[in-house]
Protein backbone atom coordinates (compact mmCIF):
# COMPACT_ATOMS: atom_id res chain seq x y z
CA UNK A 1 0.00 0.00 0.00
CA UNK A 2 1.65 2.93 -1.15
CA UNK A 3 0.69 6.10 1.28
CA UNK A 4 0.64 9.70 -0.59
CA UNK A 5 1.53 12.71 1.35
CA UNK A 6 -0.05 15.75 0.87
CA UNK A 7 2.96 18.44 1.25
CA UNK A 8 3.88 15.91 -2.01
CA UNK A 9 1.21 16.65 -4.21
CA UNK A 10 1.19 20.40 -3.24
CA UNK A 11 4.86 20.84 -3.71
CA UNK A 12 5.19 18.58 -6.75
CA UNK A 13 1.90 20.71 -8.16
CA UNK A 14 3.54 24.13 -7.26
CA UNK A 15 7.10 23.34 -8.57
CA UNK A 16 5.09 22.17 -11.88
CA UNK A 17 3.58 25.01 -12.63
CA UNK A 18 6.83 27.27 -12.13
CA UNK A 19 8.12 24.86 -14.27
CA UNK A 20 5.99 25.03 -17.23
CA UNK A 21 5.65 28.91 -17.24
CA UNK A 22 8.72 29.01 -18.35
CA UNK A 23 9.51 25.43 -20.04
CA UNK A 24 8.47 25.01 -23.21
CA UNK A 25 8.17 21.12 -23.51
CA UNK A 26 11.21 20.23 -25.46
CA UNK A 27 9.26 18.06 -28.19
CA UNK A 28 7.25 21.80 -28.90
CA UNK A 29 10.53 23.52 -28.97
CA UNK A 30 11.80 20.69 -31.76
CA UNK A 31 8.62 20.99 -33.79
CA UNK A 32 8.67 25.02 -34.06
CA UNK A 33 12.33 24.68 -35.13
CA UNK A 34 11.31 22.41 -38.16
CA UNK A 35 8.44 24.69 -39.01
CA UNK A 36 10.80 27.68 -38.77
CA UNK A 37 13.35 26.00 -41.11
CA UNK A 38 10.55 25.50 -43.84
CA UNK A 39 8.56 27.91 -43.28
CA UNK A 40 8.43 30.21 -46.77
CA UNK A 41 6.39 33.05 -45.80
CA UNK A 42 8.23 35.36 -44.24
CA UNK A 43 6.06 37.51 -41.99
CA UNK A 44 5.09 34.06 -40.35
CA UNK A 45 8.73 33.13 -40.33
CA UNK A 46 9.43 36.16 -38.08
CA UNK A 47 6.72 35.30 -35.49
CA UNK A 48 8.20 31.93 -35.30
CA UNK A 49 11.68 33.65 -34.64
CA UNK A 50 10.43 35.59 -32.11
CA UNK A 51 8.35 32.62 -30.65
CA UNK A 52 11.52 30.73 -29.94
CA UNK A 53 13.90 33.55 -29.12
CA UNK A 54 11.12 34.51 -26.46
CA UNK A 55 10.93 30.54 -25.40
CA UNK A 56 14.69 30.18 -25.08
CA UNK A 57 14.84 33.74 -22.92
CA UNK A 58 12.02 32.39 -20.74
CA UNK A 59 13.79 29.21 -19.94
CA UNK A 60 16.79 31.04 -19.38
CA UNK A 61 15.29 34.09 -16.92
CA UNK A 62 12.72 31.18 -15.59
CA UNK A 63 10.43 33.98 -16.16
CA UNK A 64 6.54 33.23 -18.11
CA UNK A 65 6.22 32.50 -21.53
CA UNK A 66 3.60 34.03 -22.02
CA UNK A 67 1.62 36.77 -19.74
CA UNK A 68 -1.15 34.81 -19.70
CA UNK A 69 -0.40 32.17 -17.13
CA UNK A 70 -3.13 30.28 -17.88
CA UNK A 71 -6.14 28.81 -16.13
CA UNK A 72 -4.81 25.44 -14.48
CA UNK A 73 -6.23 22.18 -15.55
CA UNK A 74 -5.31 18.84 -14.14
CA UNK A 75 -5.68 14.90 -14.97
CA UNK A 76 -5.37 13.11 -11.67
CA UNK A 77 -5.31 9.43 -12.01
CA UNK A 78 -5.63 8.00 -8.60
CA UNK A 79 -3.81 3.82 -7.96
CA UNK A 80 -6.97 2.20 -6.04
CA UNK A 81 -4.25 0.46 -3.97
CA UNK A 82 -3.26 4.42 -2.72
CA UNK A 83 -3.70 5.64 0.86
CA UNK A 84 -3.70 9.12 1.60
CA UNK A 85 -1.59 10.97 4.62
CA UNK A 86 -4.04 14.21 3.96
CA UNK A 87 -6.85 16.20 5.80
CA UNK A 88 -7.65 17.90 2.39
CA UNK A 89 -9.39 16.47 -0.12
CA UNK A 90 -7.29 15.77 -3.98
CA UNK A 91 -8.87 19.16 -5.36
CA UNK A 92 -7.78 21.08 -2.17
CA UNK A 93 -4.17 20.19 -2.88
CA UNK A 94 -4.06 20.57 -6.24
CA UNK A 95 -5.64 24.02 -5.31
CA UNK A 96 -2.60 24.67 -2.71
CA UNK A 97 -0.22 24.36 -4.84
CA UNK A 98 -1.72 26.17 -7.52
CA UNK A 99 -1.75 29.07 -4.91
CA UNK A 100 1.77 28.77 -4.12
CA UNK A 101 2.66 28.48 -7.52
CA UNK A 102 1.27 31.57 -8.50
CA UNK A 103 2.04 33.75 -5.87
CA UNK A 104 5.55 32.61 -5.86
CA UNK A 105 7.33 36.22 -5.12
CA UNK A 106 10.43 34.73 -7.13
CA UNK A 107 8.28 34.43 -10.23
CA UNK A 108 4.78 35.74 -9.92
CA UNK A 109 2.12 34.42 -12.44
CA UNK A 110 -0.93 36.13 -13.67
CA UNK A 111 -4.19 35.59 -11.77
CA UNK A 112 -6.36 35.11 -14.05
CA UNK A 113 -9.57 33.40 -12.54
CA UNK A 114 -12.29 35.09 -11.84
CA UNK A 115 -15.25 33.66 -9.62
CA UNK A 116 -19.05 34.94 -10.17
CA UNK A 117 -18.72 34.30 -13.84
CA UNK A 118 -21.87 35.14 -14.85
CA UNK A 119 -22.35 38.52 -12.34
CA UNK A 120 -19.45 40.53 -11.02
CA UNK A 121 -16.55 38.38 -12.32
CA UNK A 122 -14.57 38.97 -9.16
CA UNK A 123 -10.59 38.19 -9.29
CA UNK A 124 -9.99 35.10 -6.84
CA UNK A 125 -6.59 36.72 -6.72
CA UNK A 126 -4.39 33.49 -6.46
CA UNK A 127 -5.95 31.73 -10.28
CA UNK A 128 -7.71 29.02 -7.80
CA UNK A 129 -9.61 26.60 -8.00
CA UNK A 130 -7.95 24.99 -10.57
CA UNK A 131 -10.29 22.49 -13.03
CA UNK A 132 -9.38 18.90 -11.92
CA UNK A 133 -10.64 15.66 -13.06
CA UNK A 134 -10.10 12.65 -11.04
CA UNK A 135 -9.65 8.95 -12.61
CA UNK A 136 -9.34 5.67 -10.38
CA UNK A 137 -6.92 3.37 -12.09
CA UNK A 138 -5.53 0.34 -11.24
CA UNK A 139 -1.71 0.75 -9.03
CA UNK A 140 -0.33 1.95 -6.29
CA UNK A 141 0.68 5.26 -7.97
CA UNK A 142 -0.79 8.54 -8.39
CA UNK A 143 -0.40 9.62 -12.02
CA UNK A 144 -0.51 14.12 -12.40
CA UNK A 145 -1.11 15.46 -15.70
CA UNK A 146 -1.30 19.44 -15.40
CA UNK A 147 -1.47 22.31 -17.81
CA UNK A 148 -2.21 26.16 -17.86
CA UNK A 149 -4.22 27.11 -20.45
CA UNK A 150 -4.33 30.31 -21.92
CA UNK A 151 -7.58 32.25 -22.19
CA UNK A 152 -7.08 33.38 -26.03
CA UNK A 153 -7.25 29.21 -27.46
CA UNK A 154 -9.37 28.15 -25.17
CA UNK A 155 -12.02 30.32 -26.34
CA UNK A 156 -11.67 28.97 -29.87
CA UNK A 157 -12.83 25.63 -28.75
CA UNK A 158 -15.72 24.86 -30.89
CA UNK A 159 -18.25 22.18 -30.06
CA UNK A 160 -20.59 19.93 -32.74
CA UNK A 161 -22.58 17.37 -32.72
CA UNK A 162 -22.54 15.49 -35.75
CA UNK A 163 -24.49 12.91 -37.58
CA UNK A 164 -22.98 9.22 -37.34
CA UNK A 165 -22.04 9.61 -41.43
CA UNK A 166 -20.76 13.28 -41.20
CA UNK A 167 -17.00 13.60 -41.67
CA UNK A 168 -14.78 15.06 -39.13
CA UNK A 169 -12.24 16.35 -41.14
CA UNK A 170 -14.36 18.12 -42.96
CA UNK A 171 -15.80 19.91 -40.13
CA UNK A 172 -13.02 20.62 -38.67
CA UNK A 173 -11.42 22.07 -42.22
CA UNK A 174 -14.57 24.42 -42.39
CA UNK A 175 -14.77 25.41 -38.35
CA UNK A 176 -10.66 26.38 -38.26
CA UNK A 177 -10.89 29.60 -40.44
CA UNK A 178 -14.00 30.51 -38.47
CA UNK A 179 -11.33 30.39 -34.78
CA UNK A 180 -9.28 33.38 -36.35
CA UNK A 181 -5.89 33.87 -35.05
CA UNK A 182 -6.53 34.44 -31.53
CA UNK A 183 -5.23 30.88 -30.42
CA UNK A 184 -1.48 31.87 -31.25
CA UNK A 185 -1.17 29.46 -33.94
CA UNK A 186 1.12 27.83 -34.91
CA UNK A 187 0.06 25.45 -32.09
CA UNK A 188 -1.78 21.98 -31.70
CA UNK A 189 -5.42 21.03 -32.08
CA UNK A 190 -6.97 18.69 -29.69
CA UNK A 191 -9.87 17.08 -30.93
CA UNK A 192 -12.23 14.56 -29.42
CA UNK A 193 -15.21 12.25 -30.37
CA UNK A 194 -17.49 10.06 -28.84
CA UNK A 195 -19.27 9.49 -25.52
CA UNK A 196 -21.91 12.48 -24.73
CA UNK A 197 -20.97 16.35 -25.25
CA UNK A 198 -18.94 16.76 -21.89
CA UNK A 199 -17.01 13.38 -22.45
CA UNK A 200 -15.89 14.43 -25.62
CA UNK A 201 -14.60 17.81 -24.57
CA UNK A 202 -12.87 15.92 -21.44
CA UNK A 203 -11.28 13.81 -24.30
CA UNK A 204 -10.33 16.89 -26.41
CA UNK A 205 -8.54 18.37 -23.38
CA UNK A 206 -6.93 15.29 -22.42
CA UNK A 207 -5.40 14.74 -25.72
CA UNK A 208 -3.28 17.97 -25.94
CA UNK A 209 -1.45 16.36 -23.20
CA UNK A 210 0.08 13.86 -25.24
CA UNK A 211 3.77 14.04 -26.52
CA UNK A 212 4.02 15.75 -30.64
CA UNK A 213 4.60 12.54 -32.98
CA UNK A 214 3.41 13.34 -36.09
CA UNK A 215 6.47 13.00 -38.06
CA UNK A 216 6.88 9.56 -36.82
CA UNK A 217 2.99 8.90 -37.89
CA UNK A 218 3.48 10.37 -41.26
CA UNK A 219 7.22 7.86 -41.92
CA UNK A 220 5.77 5.01 -41.21
CA UNK A 221 1.92 5.15 -41.90
CA UNK A 222 -1.47 5.38 -40.47
CA UNK A 223 -2.35 1.76 -39.01
CA UNK A 224 -5.87 2.44 -37.48
CA UNK A 225 -8.76 4.96 -38.47
CA UNK A 226 -7.82 7.24 -35.46
CA UNK A 227 -4.15 7.84 -37.24
CA UNK A 228 -6.13 8.00 -40.70
CA UNK A 229 -7.81 10.37 -39.58
CA UNK A 230 -5.10 12.95 -37.48
CA UNK A 231 -3.39 12.80 -40.79
CA UNK A 232 -6.08 14.03 -43.22
CA UNK A 233 -6.96 16.92 -40.76
CA UNK A 234 -3.34 17.55 -40.15
CA UNK A 235 -3.18 18.16 -44.11
CA UNK A 236 -5.97 19.31 -44.44
CA UNK A 237 -5.59 22.27 -41.70
CA UNK A 238 -1.53 23.28 -42.89
CA UNK A 239 -3.04 23.86 -46.25
CA UNK A 240 -5.84 26.55 -45.23
CA UNK A 241 -2.39 28.93 -45.26
CA UNK A 242 -3.33 30.25 -42.11
CA UNK A 243 0.09 30.10 -40.91
CA UNK A 244 2.19 31.80 -37.63
CA UNK A 245 -0.28 33.95 -35.81
CA UNK A 246 -2.83 34.40 -38.73
CA UNK A 247 -0.16 36.43 -41.44
CA UNK A 248 -0.33 33.23 -43.94
CA UNK A 249 2.18 30.77 -44.19
CA UNK A 250 2.95 26.98 -44.22
CA UNK A 251 2.82 25.81 -40.84
CA UNK A 252 -0.65 26.45 -39.12
CA UNK A 253 -0.67 23.27 -36.49
CA UNK A 254 2.49 20.89 -35.69
CA UNK A 255 0.41 18.11 -34.71
CA UNK A 256 -3.19 17.01 -34.50
CA UNK A 257 -4.60 14.76 -31.22
CA UNK A 258 -7.75 12.75 -31.41
CA UNK A 259 -9.35 10.71 -28.27
CA UNK A 260 -12.51 8.72 -28.84
CA UNK A 261 -14.90 6.83 -26.51
CA UNK A 262 -18.01 5.06 -27.43
CA UNK A 263 -20.58 7.11 -28.34
CA UNK A 264 -24.52 6.33 -28.90
CA UNK A 265 -25.55 4.89 -32.35
CA UNK A 266 -27.33 8.11 -32.78
CA UNK A 267 -24.33 10.70 -31.89
CA UNK A 268 -21.44 11.57 -32.89
CA UNK A 269 -20.40 14.27 -30.56
CA UNK A 270 -16.56 16.40 -31.65
CA UNK A 271 -14.59 18.64 -29.49
CA UNK A 272 -12.12 20.69 -31.02
CA UNK A 273 -9.68 22.43 -28.34
CA UNK A 274 -6.44 24.42 -29.84
CA UNK A 275 -3.44 24.84 -28.03
CA UNK A 276 -1.46 28.04 -28.75
CA UNK A 277 2.30 28.64 -29.10
CA UNK A 278 2.71 29.12 -25.46
CA UNK A 279 1.66 25.22 -25.53
CA UNK A 280 2.83 24.58 -21.31
CA UNK A 281 1.95 20.96 -20.16
CA UNK A 282 4.15 18.74 -17.68
CA UNK A 283 3.53 14.84 -16.42
CA UNK A 284 4.88 13.11 -13.37
CA UNK A 285 4.26 10.51 -10.95
CA UNK A 286 4.18 10.04 -7.07
CA UNK A 287 5.33 7.13 -5.82
CA UNK A 288 4.90 7.49 -1.95
CA UNK A 289 8.98 8.19 -2.23
CA UNK A 290 8.62 12.51 -2.18
CA UNK A 291 7.95 15.09 -4.25
CA UNK A 292 8.03 14.83 -7.96
CA UNK A 293 11.68 15.91 -9.58
CA UNK A 294 11.30 17.70 -12.70
CA UNK A 295 14.85 18.00 -14.47
CA UNK A 296 15.09 21.41 -16.16
CA UNK A 297 15.91 21.03 -19.83
CA UNK A 298 18.94 21.79 -21.44
CA UNK A 299 19.56 25.34 -22.98
CA UNK A 300 20.99 23.97 -25.66
CA UNK A 301 17.81 22.04 -26.85
CA UNK A 302 17.02 25.30 -27.97
CA UNK A 303 17.95 26.45 -31.58
CA UNK A 304 20.26 29.68 -32.27
CA UNK A 305 17.53 31.40 -33.78
CA UNK A 306 17.84 34.94 -34.16
CA UNK A 307 15.79 37.93 -35.53
CA UNK A 308 16.60 41.36 -36.77
CA UNK A 309 14.58 43.75 -37.94
CA UNK A 310 14.44 44.33 -41.90
CA UNK A 311 15.41 47.06 -43.73
CA UNK A 312 12.33 48.26 -44.55
CA UNK A 313 11.62 48.72 -40.44
CA UNK A 314 9.77 52.20 -39.70
CA UNK A 315 10.88 54.02 -36.46
CA UNK A 316 8.22 56.10 -34.83
CA UNK A 317 8.24 58.43 -31.87
CA UNK A 318 4.76 58.09 -30.40
CA UNK A 319 5.46 61.03 -28.40
CA UNK A 320 5.40 63.84 -30.86
CA UNK A 321 3.18 61.23 -33.77
CA UNK A 322 0.48 62.87 -36.23
CA UNK A 323 -2.71 61.44 -38.17
CA UNK A 324 -0.60 62.23 -40.99
CA UNK A 325 2.27 60.30 -40.13
CA UNK A 326 -0.40 57.54 -39.25
CA UNK A 327 -1.63 57.22 -43.01
CA UNK A 328 1.82 56.84 -44.44
CA UNK A 329 2.01 53.26 -42.43
CA UNK A 330 1.53 50.28 -45.02
CA UNK A 331 -0.26 46.99 -44.30
CA UNK A 332 3.09 44.04 -43.25
CA UNK A 333 5.28 46.90 -42.40
CA UNK A 334 7.50 46.31 -38.99
CA UNK A 335 6.90 48.95 -37.12
CA UNK A 336 9.64 50.32 -33.59
CA UNK A 337 7.46 51.94 -31.65
CA UNK A 338 9.52 54.37 -28.78
CA UNK A 339 7.55 56.71 -26.79
CA UNK A 340 4.29 56.17 -24.12
CA UNK A 341 1.21 53.91 -24.58
CA UNK A 342 -1.79 53.44 -22.55
CA UNK A 343 -2.53 49.53 -21.51
CA UNK A 344 -6.40 48.34 -21.74
CA UNK A 345 -8.77 45.05 -22.01
CA UNK A 346 -12.07 43.89 -21.88
CA UNK A 347 -13.34 45.20 -18.09
CA UNK A 348 -11.25 48.44 -18.76
CA UNK A 349 -13.10 49.40 -21.98
CA UNK A 350 -16.34 47.95 -20.27
CA UNK A 351 -15.86 50.56 -17.67
CA UNK A 352 -14.95 53.25 -20.00
CA UNK A 353 -18.13 53.03 -21.84
CA UNK A 354 -20.28 53.52 -18.70
CA UNK A 355 -18.25 56.71 -17.71
CA UNK A 356 -18.57 57.83 -20.84
CA UNK A 357 -22.60 57.22 -21.33
CA UNK A 358 -23.07 58.72 -17.77
CA UNK A 359 -21.76 61.95 -18.64
CA UNK A 360 -18.24 61.20 -16.21
CA UNK A 361 -15.79 61.42 -18.87
CA UNK A 362 -12.38 59.31 -18.43
CA UNK A 363 -11.56 58.92 -15.36
CA UNK A 364 -8.20 61.60 -14.43
CA UNK A 365 -4.75 60.79 -16.04
CA UNK A 366 -6.37 59.26 -18.70
CA UNK A 367 -6.14 60.75 -22.23
CA UNK A 368 -6.30 58.95 -25.12
CA UNK A 369 -6.20 61.60 -27.54
CA UNK A 370 -3.47 61.09 -30.24
CA UNK A 371 -2.37 58.24 -28.39
CA UNK A 372 -1.89 54.63 -28.88
CA UNK A 373 -3.48 51.55 -26.82
CA UNK A 374 -1.78 48.41 -26.16
CA UNK A 375 -4.61 45.48 -25.22
CA UNK A 376 -2.11 43.72 -22.56
CA UNK A 377 -2.73 42.26 -19.02
CA UNK A 378 0.76 42.00 -17.83
CA UNK A 379 2.61 39.76 -15.37
CA UNK A 380 3.82 41.45 -11.62
CA UNK A 381 7.70 42.93 -12.56
CA UNK A 382 10.28 40.95 -9.95
CA UNK A 383 13.50 42.74 -9.31
CA UNK A 384 14.73 45.09 -11.82
CA UNK A 385 11.86 45.05 -14.24
CA UNK A 386 9.85 47.66 -15.35
CA UNK A 387 6.89 45.36 -15.99
CA UNK A 388 6.46 41.29 -16.07
CA UNK A 389 5.90 39.62 -19.21
CA UNK A 390 4.01 41.34 -21.48
CA UNK A 391 2.57 39.93 -24.55
CA UNK A 392 -0.73 41.01 -26.64
CA UNK A 393 -4.61 39.35 -25.67
CA UNK A 394 -7.15 38.82 -28.61
CA UNK A 395 -8.06 42.02 -29.76
CA UNK A 396 -11.42 41.04 -31.31
CA UNK A 397 -12.64 40.93 -27.93
CA UNK A 398 -12.82 44.56 -27.48
CA UNK A 399 -14.03 45.21 -31.34
CA UNK A 400 -17.68 45.95 -29.46
CA UNK A 401 -16.10 48.79 -28.18
CA UNK A 402 -13.58 50.35 -30.91
CA UNK A 403 -16.33 52.81 -32.95
CA UNK A 404 -16.52 54.22 -29.16
CA UNK A 405 -12.80 54.79 -28.54
CA UNK A 406 -11.88 55.92 -32.08
CA UNK A 407 -15.14 58.25 -32.01
CA UNK A 408 -15.23 59.63 -28.51
CA UNK A 409 -11.84 59.47 -27.38
CA UNK A 410 -9.59 60.48 -30.16
CA UNK A 411 -7.27 57.24 -29.94
CA UNK A 412 -4.73 56.80 -33.20
CA UNK A 413 -4.27 53.52 -32.82
CA UNK A 414 -4.24 50.00 -31.13
CA UNK A 415 -1.70 47.14 -30.49
CA UNK A 416 -2.78 43.75 -30.00
CA UNK A 417 -2.71 40.23 -31.57
CA UNK A 418 -5.22 38.16 -34.31
CA UNK A 419 -7.16 39.67 -36.48
CA UNK A 420 -10.28 42.18 -35.90
CA UNK A 421 -13.72 41.70 -37.45
CA UNK A 422 -15.00 43.57 -40.84
CA UNK A 423 -17.03 45.88 -38.83
CA UNK A 424 -13.62 46.94 -36.67
CA UNK A 425 -12.14 46.81 -40.20
CA UNK A 426 -14.30 49.59 -41.78
CA UNK A 427 -14.38 51.74 -38.30
CA UNK A 428 -10.08 51.73 -38.94
CA UNK A 429 -10.55 52.65 -42.40
CA UNK A 430 -13.07 55.27 -41.56
CA UNK A 431 -11.47 57.15 -38.50
CA UNK A 432 -8.22 57.03 -40.52
CA UNK A 433 -6.56 55.02 -37.58
CA UNK A 434 -4.34 51.65 -37.46
CA UNK A 435 -3.83 48.52 -35.56
CA UNK A 436 -0.53 46.80 -35.16
CA UNK A 437 0.06 43.56 -34.08
CA UNK A 438 2.21 42.20 -31.68
CA UNK A 439 3.26 38.67 -31.46
CA UNK A 440 1.56 36.48 -28.95
CA UNK A 441 3.60 33.71 -27.10
CA UNK A 442 6.41 36.43 -27.06
CA UNK A 443 5.57 38.07 -23.83
CA UNK A 444 9.20 38.45 -22.28
CA UNK A 445 10.45 39.13 -25.46
CA UNK A 446 7.93 41.89 -25.72
CA UNK A 447 8.60 43.23 -22.21
CA UNK A 448 12.13 44.15 -22.93
CA UNK A 449 10.90 46.75 -24.81
CA UNK A 450 9.35 48.49 -21.99
CA UNK A 451 11.32 50.57 -20.11
CA UNK A 452 8.99 51.84 -17.16
CA UNK A 453 5.42 50.97 -16.37
CA UNK A 454 2.92 52.75 -13.98
CA UNK A 455 -1.08 52.29 -13.22
CA UNK A 456 -2.98 55.60 -14.19
CA UNK A 457 -6.70 54.41 -13.48
CA UNK A 458 -8.41 51.20 -12.26
CA UNK A 459 -6.46 49.67 -9.98
CA UNK A 460 -8.61 47.70 -8.46
CA UNK A 461 -9.15 45.61 -11.49
CA UNK A 462 -5.56 43.90 -10.91
CA UNK A 463 -3.97 43.03 -14.62
CA UNK A 464 -6.72 44.47 -16.38
CA UNK A 465 -5.98 47.99 -14.87
CA UNK A 466 -5.06 50.88 -17.30
CA UNK A 467 -1.28 50.92 -17.03
CA UNK A 468 1.24 53.68 -18.56
CA UNK A 469 3.85 52.43 -20.48
CA UNK A 470 7.22 53.68 -22.03
CA UNK A 471 8.28 51.57 -24.53
CA UNK A 472 11.81 51.73 -26.61
CA UNK A 473 12.13 50.22 -29.91
CA UNK A 474 8.79 47.54 -29.24
CA UNK A 475 8.54 45.72 -32.15
CA UNK A 476 4.73 45.68 -34.32
CA UNK A 477 3.42 44.94 -37.63
CA UNK A 478 0.92 46.98 -39.32
CA UNK A 479 -2.25 44.44 -39.28
CA UNK A 480 -4.46 47.16 -40.53
CA UNK A 481 -3.81 50.10 -42.31
CA UNK A 482 -5.46 53.30 -42.08
CA UNK A 483 -7.11 52.78 -45.81
CA UNK A 484 -8.33 49.25 -44.28
CA UNK A 485 -5.91 46.48 -45.71
CA UNK A 486 -5.78 43.68 -43.70
CA UNK A 487 -2.76 41.76 -43.21
CA UNK A 488 -5.23 38.85 -41.73
CA UNK A 489 -7.35 38.50 -44.78
CA UNK A 490 -4.63 38.92 -47.41
CA UNK A 491 -2.18 36.98 -46.31
CA UNK A 492 -3.64 33.76 -45.57
CA UNK A 493 -6.12 34.00 -48.79
CA UNK A 494 -2.77 34.27 -50.25
CA UNK A 495 -0.38 31.70 -49.03
CA UNK A 496 -3.70 29.40 -49.55
CA UNK A 497 -2.81 29.95 -53.46
CA UNK A 498 0.29 29.20 -53.05
CA UNK A 499 0.23 25.90 -51.04
CA UNK A 500 -2.54 24.57 -53.75
CA UNK A 501 0.16 25.91 -56.89
CA UNK A 502 2.71 24.28 -55.01
CA UNK A 503 1.17 20.86 -54.48
CA UNK A 504 -0.18 20.84 -57.91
Amino acid sequence: MTVIRKEDVIDSVADALQYISYYHPIDFVQALEKAYNKEQSQAAKDAIAQILINSRMSAEGKRPICQDTGIVTCFVNIGMNVQWESDLTVQEMVDEGVRRAYNNPDNPLRASVVADPAGKRTNTKDNTPAVVHINMVPGDKVEIQIAAKGGGSENKTKMVMLNPSDDVAAWVEKTLPTMGAGWCPPGMLGIGIGGTAEKAAVLAKESLMEHIDIQELIDRGPQNAEEELRLDIFNRVNKLGIGAQGLGGLTTVVDVKIKTAPTHAASKPVCLIPNCAATRHVHFTLDGSGAADLQPPKLEEWPEVTWEVGENVRRVNLDNITKEDVQEWKTGETVLLTGKILTGRDAAHKRIQEMLNSGQGLPDGVDFNGRFIYYVGPVDAVGDEAVGPAGPTTSTRMDKFTDMMLEETGLMGMIGKAERGPATVESIKQHKAVYLMAVGGAAYLVAKAIKKARVVAFEDLGMEAIYEFDVVDMPVTVAVDSAGNNAHQIGPDTWKVKIAEMEG
